[in-house]
């Protein structure tokens, strides 16, 4: 088990402190070992996360759908759909009612490539932690915002 203290040799001024630097620290760890995972998919931790969107989705969904429904709000999202277009993973279809609109679906090549990513890719983040304690975490981060 880490000891934030200890990775970055430092101290703190007091638990709060600690704990939002242990939150930013953590959450560049989480980032990097997904962004490793997913480099033998092709794909960055952004772009999955569009391609399940839209897998979730029962219709084309409007680019802003996409942005507002992502984890991580990007203003860079216009650009990885453009690169997952480029993969042949999503397909922009112009809206029937408006022609300014642009919706995008998943493809078929893009399902496959999903249904060829474990699903428990994340377990490994989580084994120290138990079912209760992952609970709490969640239950404290929501407080937090």
């Amino acid at each position: 088990m880490g000891d934030l203290a200890k990775d970055i040799n430092s101290t703190f001024p007091n638990s709060k402190v600690k704990a939002l630097l242990n939150i930013i620290y953590t959450a560049n760890w989480i980032a990097n070992c997904q962004n490793e995972f997913f480099k033998d998919f092709g794909i960055s931790p952004q772009q999955y996360n569009i391609l399940r969107i839209l897998r979730g989705a029962s219709q084309p969904l409007k680019v802003q759908t996409i942005k507002d429904r992502m984890l991580e709000r990007s203003p860079n999202a216009t650009r990885l759909m453009d690169k997952l277009c480029a993969k042949n993973l999503i397909k922009r279809m112009p809206s029937e009612d408006d022609r300014r609109v642009v919706k995008v679906a998943i493809t078929e090549e893009g399902l496959l490539l999903l249904k060829s990513i474990p699903n428990h890719f994340n377990n490994d983040l989580l084994k120290n932690i138990s079912e209760e304690e992952a609970k709490q975490l969640s239950h404290l981060l929501d407080k937090l915002r």
